[in-house]
């Protein structure tokens, strides 16, 4: 039962779909303009870099907000499961932001969501994330190659750590833990499949924090 509330505790925040909602204040449904996603990266190439920010921070928040109110709902109740509760609850936030089903179930990639994730999750995560994800930015300007390579990175930390007792908690609670991580890295995969195949091809669209799409302008 708590799992389920974690979950949609989750849904319901991860459904503020901040790209979205900027996009319609400027007269426009992001979805149906540069690549079509409603997350962080796309707005940063349609409107630039303040309003790539904003959404950032705006998806960031939601996914922290919900692993902070179900910890403060179960960490005294349950606290040998609170971090697989918090997992819910970030897995949650992610769906909401992938599949708002008020739009239809066509949102984000939930990249931004997951870093609040990581943001919040445990303090171990936070070096991997920085680093991988910044690393591979500025070194590619490939957004999706970096995002890939977090969640590549957080499913190998998350058995690490987890292995090593950081969460305190049962062998069975840690494989509950695991799977949910493989499962958003393999969502996450797949949310990326068609940036996998253009990085193959050398194809994938770079990304530059001072440049604007030409595709839009405001």
């Amino acid at each position: 039962m708590e799992r389920l509330v974690c979950l949609i505790i989750g849904y319901v925040f991860g459904m503020f779909q901040t790209a979205y909602i900027y996009g319609r204040m400027h007269g426009i449904d992001i979805r149906e303009h540069g690549s079509g996603n409603a997350g962080t990266t796309n707005t940063l190439r349609v409107f630039g870099t303040k309003a790539g920010l904003i959404v950032l921070v705006g998806d960031i928040l939601k996914c922290i907000l919900a692993i902070v109110i179900s910890g403060m709902l179960f960490d005294k109740s349950h606290p040998g499961e609170i971090y697989l509760l918090k997992l819910y609850a970030a897995t949650g936030a992610i769906l909401g932001h992938n599949f708002p089903f008020y739009l239809k179930f066509k949102g984000g990639k939930g990249i931004a969501a997951t870093a609040g994730l990581i943001l919040s999750f445990h303090l171990a995560f936070l070096p991997m994330g920085v680093i991988v994800f910044f690393g591979a930015f500025f070194l590619t300007h490939y957004v999706s190659l970096g995002s890939l390579l977090v969640y590549a990175g957080l499913m190998i930390e998350m058995v690490v750590v987890g292995q090593m007792g950081l969460f305190g908690c049962s062998q069975a609670v840690l494989v509950e833990m695991y799977v949910l991580t493989a499962f958003l890295t393999a969502l996450a995969y797949y949310k990326h499949r068609a940036n996998i195949g253009r990085l193959l091809r050398g194809e994938e669209k770079k990304t530059y924090l001072t440049k604007k799409s030409e595709q839009y302008e405001k």
